[in-house]
């Protein structure tokens, strides 16, 4: 084998390949493709590079490997020498097969041909080596010329038997970096922590803040842009395309109250007003409402009892002890804690078992069982589409299709089937009532006591009686001094002079200041006589008013009662329940006064039906007895 020197590899090394007495090198001022071609030209031109630093040359060509150290010069060497690749030792080396990404060579034990040297002598079969130098070059030429495996290559070259070795392989891209979304905030993470009360202790039963509040403006999240992997190389030296990396549609991820913001920093999900965060967990989609939304439910273990100041609603259900303090409070599963509202409407929309729906201004909706359940409202409809059983119930308005041993004290009530309930309203109408076992019905139509009227029109009328008789006393003694001759005298003369009928001469005014001077006290006492009559008038006068004013109440109070039951099926008592305005519209009273007022003995109610069967319909306008069919 012989060695290229460097005037003739001045002229014959291709362009970009340089040769010197300290190495080869290649001219990295040059293009990769180029540099390929000037190490393709210089193989098949029969050459191989002795010494070869092949993780050098495959930096230099394919960019892959180690960072490749800094040279002025621009050049990196990649092998000792260059030597010419004898047709002989070219004739050592097999077919190599390529496939499934892989080059396999067959390394095995080999031998050189039977030789006749020029002196005649005959060289027996002899035992060869490969070269890794060369095996290098004989693999290029086959269309190996990326991904060599050197360790693998030397240690199967060194090894005394035969064996099949993955020679090359193809580089296959790295893994796309896909895009992804990350949270920006800090608001976004709740705090589960026992919440501090004002005096310092702490509440165990409460969470510090399970429900964060976002400002508007806020970036709540940011979308990272995905990136391309490398590509990769066959073992042929071809690009292998990089992965390209999975989008993200950011755009999806914006609900209501939210937008999308582009700026030099990158891409954000920003809040569009000021709210509270949810997330729905199927889609991943970001809100901000006025309204809380939760899907854990409400216990110990999720949320604690909540102190919440916008509107809330809840998938899961509220456990035994828990309170939801809020307002506009919705929960669609089972409720067995307590919900207090401030406002807007509860609705729950599954079953409220052993709790209490308690709302200071709004309607109550229950669309499942209410059952040991306390349901009050001071303004407004408690409605349960399903079953009332054992429940206090006050509102001003109540509409429930099955009502069984309640306690119901409203304004209007409207119950389709109630049984063993004590009903109080001022307007009841049930389809069908009657007895549960141990329970009696008892129906009571709410009227306005009018007790305290009757005993003002009372004293009205011995008040009216008495200034009668004063007023009487008082004109027979006015018509006594009216009769004096001396009074009705100079009561007449006086009414001429006053008149001008008559002119009195100086000599007569003495005289009428005599006589004025003995009748005063009759004039003073006739003076005042007049005056307490016009007041007892008066008097008298305003309790008339007063007695029409009682009637009409009295009158109104009774008319804008009534009670219809269509059915009676059982025992059955309807009666009057005369009660104070105050009484008759508290709606907030504690669940154990109405079951006092309702169940407890009513001495002072009167009687408007009593009997196992049949209908009652009663108005107050009309006479008990004409009213009760």
């Amino acid at each position: 084998m012989s060695v290229i020197s460097q005037q003739e590899s001045a002229g014959a090394m291709p362009d970009g390949l340089v040769v010197r007495p300290d190495g080869v090198f290649l001219d990295l001022r040059r293009l990769a493709p180029e540099l390929t071609g000037a190490v393709d030209a210089l193989f098949r031109s029969g050459y191989i590079v002795r010494g070869l630093d092949y993780p050098v040359l495959a930096r230099a060509l394919y960019g892959v490997g180690p960072e490749l150290a800094p040279n002025a010069e621009l050049l990196v060497r990649i092998g000792e020498r260059v030597e010419s690749f004898a047709p002989p030792r070219r004739a050592l080396y097999r077919n190599v097969k390529i496939r499934d990404g892989e080059a396999e060579y067959f390394f095995e034990p080999i031998y050189l041909p039977p030789e006749e040297q020029e002196d005649g002598t005959l060289l027996p079969e002899r035992p060869a080596q490969l070269d890794f130098d060369e095996f290098v070059a004989d693999l290029w030429l086959k269309n190996v010329r990326f991904g060599i495996d050197v360790a693998a290559v030397r240690a199967a070259l060194a090894a005394p038997k035969g064996e099949r070795v993955a020679a090359a392989r193809d580089l296959a891209p790295t893994p796309a970096q896909d895009a992804r979304v990350v949270e920006v905030a800090s608001e976004l993470h709740r705090s589960d922590a026992p919440r501090q009360r004002a005096d310092g202790t702490v509440d165990l039963t409460s969470f510090q803040n399970r429900f964060p509040q976002i400002k508007q403006g806020m970036r709540l999240l940011q979308k990272i842009p995905g990136k391309p992997g490398e590509p990769g190389r066959t073992v042929g030296g071809q690009l292998l395309p990089a992965l390209q990396p999975a989008d993200v549609d950011f755009q999806r991820l914006a609900g209501e109250g939210t937008l999308i913001t582009r700026d030099a920093e990158g891409e954000f999900l920003v809040a569009a007003r000021e709210g509270f965060l949810n997330v729905d967990p199927k889609s991943g989609q970001v809100a901000l409402s006025d309204k809380i939304i939760s899907r854990d439910g409400v216990s110990g273990r999720t949320t604690g009892n909540l102190e919440l100041m916008g509107g809330f609603e809840e998938f899961g259900d509220v456990q035994e002890l828990r309170d939801v303090n809020g307002s506009d409070i919705t929960v669609h599963g089972d409720v067995f804690g307590n919900i207090h509202s401030s406002g807007g409407t509860i609705i729950l929309g599954r079953n409220l078992v052993g709790g209490r729906a308690i709302n200071v201004k709004g309607d109550i909706r229950v669309a499942g069982v209410a059952s040991g359940a306390a349901i009050q409202t001071a303004s407004g409809t408690v409605t349960i589409a399903g079953r009332a059983e054992s429940c206090v119930i006050s509102a001003p308005k109540v509409v429930i299709a099955e009502a069984s041993n309640c306690e119901i004290f409203a304004d209007e009530v409207q119950i389709e089937l109630a049984v063993g309930c004590a009903v109080a309203g001022r307007n009841v109408e049930v389809q069908s009532a009657g007895p549960r076992k141990s329970s009696e019905m008892f129906v009571y139509v709410v009227v306005q006591d009018v007790s305290g009227h009757e005993a003002e029109l009372a004293a009205l009328q011995q008040q009216t009686a008495v200034q009668e008789a004063e007023i009487a006393a008082w004109r027979s003694e006015h018509d006594r001094l009216s009769a004096l001759s001396e009074v009705r005298s100079y009561l007449t003369l006086a009414e001429k002079l006053r008149k001008g009928e008559i002119q009195l001469t100086p000599a007569q005014v003495p005289q009428l200041k005599k006589v004025a001077a003995a009748v005063a006290p009759h004039i003073k006492a006739l003076g005042e006589l007049l005056q307490s009559i016009r007041k007892a008038e008066d008097a008298i006068a305003g309790a008339r008013t007063r007695r029409d004013e009682l009637e009409a109440l009295k009158r109104d109070a009774a008319a804008r009662s009534s009670v219809r039951v269509m059915l009676v099926n059982g025992e059955v008592l309807v009666r009057i329940l005369p009660l104070s305005e105050a009484v008759a519209a508290n709606f907030m009273a504690l669940p154990k006064e109405y079951k006092a007022m309702l169940r407890g003995p009513r001495l002072d109610s009167q009687t408007i039906f009593s009997g196992t069967a049949g209908t009652v319909s009663w108005h107050g306008a009309a006479p008990v007895e004409a009213a009760v069919g």
